[in-house]
């Protein structure tokens, strides 16, 4: 399991905040654990992002690992997700989770919230 063509990529910052939110969640270093990703219906463009930690996988959920990370999706979501990048920032304007969504035609001016 690890990152392909049409898969979710994680950057270094992304890798670096997700290992500290899962320590300070008590579940880093328990393999059970990963990343997960989702798409919801919401925001003022019409699809946000989810993120969360789990550790059960269910049957139709597609699984990657990039940089570290595992990161695991719903295949509804994912034909959302398809070839995006997780970053995080922590600069001036913004500090968060930020998706280079190439399949995204446009987001909403806060970020939080896309359509296809």
């Amino acid at each position: 399991m690890v990152a392909t063509e049409n898969s979710i990529y994680v950057s270094e910052k992304a890798k670096k905040k997700v290992q500290q939110l899962m320590e300070e969640a008590g579940v880093a270093g328990d393999p059970s654990y990963f990343l997960r990703v989702g798409v919801v219906g919401g925001g003022c463009s019409g699809l946000s992002y989810k993120l969360d930690f789990d550790n059960e996988i269910k049957p139709m959920d597609q699984q990657f690992e990039d940089n570290g990370v595992k990161v695991v999706t719903d295949l509804k979501s994912f034909l959302y997700l398809v070839n995006t990048e997780l970053d995080f920032s922590d600069g001036l304007n913004g500090k968060g989770f930020y998706f280079n969504n190439p399949n995204a035609s446009r987001s909403c001016g806060c970020g939080e919230s896309f359509a296809v």
